[in-house]
């Protein structure tokens, strides 16, 4: 009966989060829009590269490697370090600090949401989604702190 709740949530629910972004991003003061686009054109690929560069570090295998189960969703048998789903949701949450704190908020229970529900499933670890979003967050913060300096960019 819960099953198919949390199989939504570990593959559909991350889709939630640019709906939200896309809304929200229409809560931004028309003056802060520029500033916005060029915070995420730079945060995003950011994160990901810093997940790619994560994932050659720490292998982990998945829950159902390991334990030898069959998840409920199908998934390859690869590295789940970090969770590609959570790191996208986290670096949207973790960019909204800076612009929305409402949106913010929306986007961190999606993102835990998202976590929850990829363990769940099984083809994640606590690690796997914690560490996204602590890539998340770093990312944001560092680039906040070159950006948010940078006059020259805005």
């Amino acid at each position: 009966m819960i099953d198919p709740i949390f199989i939504f949530g570990a593959k559909y629910l991350f889709i939630l989060s640019l709906f939200l972004t896309g809304f929200y991003f229409y809560q931004v003061p028309i003056e802060n829009r520029r500033r916005f686009i060029i915070f995420f054109l730079i945060l995003l690929p950011t994160v990901y590269l810093a997940g790619m560069g994560a994932r050659q570090l720490y292998d982990n295998p998945r829950p159902f490697v390991v334990g030898q189960f069959e998840p409920l969703i199908e998934h390859e048998a690869d590295n789940g370090f970090p969770s590609d789903h959570v790191l996208l949701v986290g670096a949207l949450a973790a960019g909204f600090l800076y612009f929305n704190r409402r949106a913010a908020f929306w986007l961190w229970l999606v993102a835990i949401l998202v976590a929850i529900s990829r363990i769940y499933v099984g083809v994640h670890h606590l690690l796997d989604v914690g560490a996204s979003m602590v890539i998340a967050v770093a990312c944001a913060i560092i680039i906040e702190k070159i950006y948010g300096n940078n006059k020259r960019i805005q």
